[in-house]
């Protein structure tokens, strides 16, 4: 099996090599579509060390932090691979994000400040008239992930954002598998579109309401549609 490359840059002279090469890892793993391919990813301690210009000794030591995060785990003789969910685990995945997200929609209204709420809507400026989510699907997906980004960030609240961190990998990487599915693009831009209006009216009810059913609808679409996470 060919390791995974992963998109990272040399790392600069730092007091601490496990924490830069700990961080850029890290980075470089959330940008991964882990479930855009049915192989395992396998990282390669080797070639990690040399694109980051490191030994292997803060690679390794990475790796253990990285593992007790659950976002890799080490198999004997085999190697380091990047953790995939089971279809059981991402439907509980999204559950819990749904229930933080619409907790975040709900301290938006209260605490948000109006232009911020107002420049979620320039976030899909350019899917308007004929340049429509199924026709930009790369496009419009990296623009999904960036809105629910924001949705957590401008809650205002540290401790959602820390929570929803290690849920964000496979949230990001399913959101980007599925969005091109079911025609769920078109329907996706339809509910962000109505979930700001009810932040920018500071309807806080049916803003949390929204967000809520936006998240477990992806749930039901990968109950009904998505048979290759098993």
């Amino acid at each position: 099996m060919t390791a995974a490359k992963l998109d990272v840059q040399p790392l600069e002279i730092s007091f601490s090599f496990r924490n830069e090469a700990y961080n850029a890892l890290k980075r470089a793993i959330t940008q991964l579509n882990i479930y855009e391919q049915t192989e395992e990813i396998r990282l390669d301690e080797r070639q990690l060390a040399k694109d980051l210009g490191v030994s292997r000794t803060p690679i390794r030591e990475a790796m253990t932090l990285l593992e007790q995060e659950g976002l890799v785990r080490t198999v004997p003789r085999r190697g380091v691979f990047v953790v995939r969910k089971t279809k059981h685990e991402i439907l509980e995945m999204i559950t819990v994000w749904a229930a933080l997200e619409s907790m975040a929609a709900r301290l938006i209204t209260l605490n948000a400040r109006d232009e911020d709420i107002r420049n979620l809507r320039k976030l899909f400026a350019n899917f308007a008239g004929d340049h429509k989510p199924n026709a930009h699907i790369d496009e419009y997906s990296e623009t999904n992930i960036v809105f629910h980004q924001a949705i957590i960030r401008l809650s205002g609240c540290q401790l959602l954002a820390d929570m929803t961190e290690n849920l964000f990998l496979h949230m990001r990487a399913i959101r980007a598998r599925t969005i091109s599915e079911d025609n769920r693009a078109e329907r996706s831009i339809i509910d962000h579109m109505n979930i700001i209006e009810a932040l920018e009216a500071r309807d806080t009810e049916r803003a949390e309401r929204l967000v809520r059913q936006h998240s477990l609808d992806l749930a039901t679409h990968v109950e009904k549609h998505v048979n290759y996470l098993d």
